[in-house]
């Protein structure tokens, strides 16, 4: 969730620094390289973004052709960094007092959602290709990596997670790609990230698939999914065994906070781990290893960024409350 609707690019820092866990925001209403698909075709080869057209464009042709190039220097440290002319923010973040904050997240878009999302020339998510599909996994590895200890160097307790909106197709339909592959695609990478690893969506995929996976970090739209989630006994066992949860639990869409209350969002969020508690798991543990969130990012309002600012202000009221209730503090 690093997508914020501004365009104006220091009201989008602010807002991010206004958290506990300041994040860097993508902007996609600035600029179309702002888009977190676009973000990660930095050093992939047969890859190229299309600023005019707005959309990513792949070729097997070029694939082949920089596929060379990819392989000499893919071990270079800053060969899959992400470059100036795909973020406006990202230096800038590393600019600010980040070492005071109780921790910085970073994100970037999910190698199972890129491949599904991008298709070839025959219309094809390049997924089904594996060819390509082993370098984007092992290319999004890498890019973690690098934008893990650009922020490490700044706040001990970064993490970068990865965004998997696509995730949930997997069950929707007949892919070409099935869960069972993308389980052991998506494991390796996450193996072979350095750090917290994390994974966020808004969607609704198997939850087994992610409580099971090697993650430490799973972030998920509470407000809209968190009852289908605090059934499966997976969830208590994943907090066992020291995951932490982050509980999207205020929405970001217009339509949806205008007719919500802040205690009527506390009351939701108590029920959920009320639920989550009947299976062993005390509410204070779930309430340490909890980060709560906006349920989802949104550029869909009219009012552009006025509801997601007021939903962070509700998020931050929310987290007080809580902390305050169950007696934490930052440290």
């Amino acid at each position: 969730m690093g997508i914020l609707p501004h365009r104006d690019v220091q009201a989008a820092m602010r807002l991010a620094f206004s958290l506990d866990i300041p994040f860097w925001p993508q902007l996609p209403r600035v600029r179309f390289q702002e888009d977190m698909y676009a973000q990660a075709c930095d050093g992939l080869p047969g890859f190229a973004v299309d600023a005019q057209e707005k959309t990513v464009r792949f070729s097997y042709e070029s694939f082949l052709q920089e596929l060379e190039t990819y392989a000499a220097r893919s071990d270079e440290p800053d060969y899959l960094a992400l470059s100036e002319g795909s973020s406006v923010v990202f230096r800038q973040f590393l600019e600010q007092d980040v070492a005071s904050a109780w921790a910085i997240r970073g994100h970037m878009i999910g190698p199972v959602s890129f491949g599904l999302k991008i298709f070839d020339a025959e219309k094809r998510p390049v997924i089904y290709n594996p060819d390509v599909r082993s370098i984007i996994f092992d290319a999004f590895a890498r890019k973690v990596n690098w934008q893990y200890r650009m922020l490490s160097q700044r706040n001990p307790r970064a993490f970068v997670w990865l965004d998997e909106p696509g995730l949930e197709m997997l069950w929707m339909s007949f892919t070409g790609y099935t869960d069972q592959s993308a389980k052991a695609d998506l494991g390796a990478v996450l193996e072979a990230i350095q750090g917290p690893r994390g994974i966020h969506l808004c969607g609704k995929p198997d939850w087994d698939f992610l409580l099971t996976a090697p993650i430490d970090i799973l972030s998920l739209d509470a407000y809209r999914c968190g009852e289908v989630f605090v059934a499966y006994d997976q969830a208590a066992e994943f907090l066992r065994q020291g995951g932490v949860i982050g509980w999207g639990i205020v929405p970001t869409h217009q339509d949806i906070l205008k007719d919500e209350t802040l205690d009527g969002l506390r009351s939701r969020l108590a029920h959920l781990w009320s639920r989550l508690a009947q299976k062993g798991i005390a509410e204070d543990r779930i309430a340490r290893q909890a980060v709560l969130a906006p349920a989802t990012c949104c550029l869909l309002n009219p009012d552009e960024g006025v509801t997601v600012e007021r939903a962070f202000e509700w998020l931050r009221s929310l987290s007080v409350q809580v902390r305050r209730e169950f007696g934490l503090d930052r440290t």
